[in-house]
Formats: C-alpha cells, sequence, structure tokens
C-alpha cells in the first residue's frame, strides 16, 4: 500500500506547472467575465447596484460601474490567452480587495479562493501554454528579439517552471 502511495505521489509530482495553469487562468477568467455579462444584461440595474448597494469610495457610482465592467471584460481575455498575466492577476487582486472591503465583506470565503487563484498566477505566471511565454521565448528578458540558436548560446533564463 505504502508502494502505491508514493508511485501516485511522484506522479502528481510530475504533472507541469503549465497544465494546472491552464484551467486555473480559465477559472478566474469565468468569474470575473460572468460579472461583467451579469452586469451588461442589464445597466440600468448594475448602476443601480452601485449607487445603492455597491459603496464605492471616492467614485461616482456610473464611473465605479463602467471601470468595473471594463475591468471584468479586459482582464479575462488577457487571462484565458495567458497575455500580459502577471499584470492582469494584480488588477484583478485590487479589484476583489475593493469588493471584499466595501462591498461584501461578508463574502470573504470566496474572495479568498479568488485572492488564493490569482495570486498563484501572480507569483508563477501562466505556464507555458500562453502569449506570455511564447512572446518571452521569442523576445527574451530584455525585450530584444533572440532567435533560438542565439537564446541558446547565451542560455537566457526561460520563464517560470512549464
Amino acid at each position: 500500500m505504502t508502494d502505491l502511495l508514493v508511485r501516485i505521489r511522484a506522479a502528481l509530482e510530475r504533472v507541469s506547472y503549465s497544465v494546472l495553469a491552464l484551467p486555473l487562468r480559465f477559472a478566474v477568467a469565468t468569474i470575473f467575465w460572468n460579472s461583467a455579462m451579469t452586469k451588461l444584461a442589464n445597466w440600468a440595474t448594475a448602476v443601480a447596484l452601485f449607487t445603492d448597494e455597491y459603496h464605492v469610495p471616492v467614485l461616482p457610482p456610473e464611473l465605479a460601474a463602467y471601470l468595473a465592467v471594463s475591468i471584468e471584460l479586459a482582464t479575462p481575455v488577457l487571462l484565458v490567452l495567458g497575455l500580459l498575466t502577471r499584470p492582469a492577476a494584480v488588477v484583478l487582486l485590487g479589484m476583489t480587495t475593493v469588493i471584499e472591503v466595501f462591498v461584501y465583506p461578508q463574502a470573504w470565503p470566496t474572495h479568498l479562493q479568488w485572492a488564493a487563484m490569482l495570486l498563484v498566477l501572480l507569483c508563477r505566471g501562466p505556464g507555458a501554454l500562453s502569449l506570455d511565454a511564447w512572446l518571452w521565448r521569442r523576445w527574451g528578458p530584455d525585450g530584444r528579439r533572440v532567435d533560438a540558436a542565439v537564446r541558446d548560446r547565451a542560455e537566457l533564463p526561460r520563464p517560470g517552471p512549464a
């Protein structure tokens, strides 16, 4: 029995981070994309919620609604593509914090789950199955185009674990 458990553990530890990051990116993207679709389905209700229920500080309710929908439309696309993944994760962590602190503090278990997923993407990146990884391989860490032969000779760092 112990041998079986050791083999199962070893097999699980060989699973590539990229295989795990892809569904993680889609899961987070789905949460925020669905929220945007709900707001866009009835814009008047969305603005009313920002006026009466979502007490976002500093911003006028209509501007807060536009900003929220813009973030909820743009960042999921970036996450699914694996493009600018870390900046998108930072933006969504900020939005999650605002939602937790000012809008629905009682929903902290849900917000903690969102934050945990976003922190993994922030710290580990989108994985090899992403445009970020492709651009990194193609352009190198300093932003200059690098062909494979030069990159291999120079031993440039690769993006995070694959």
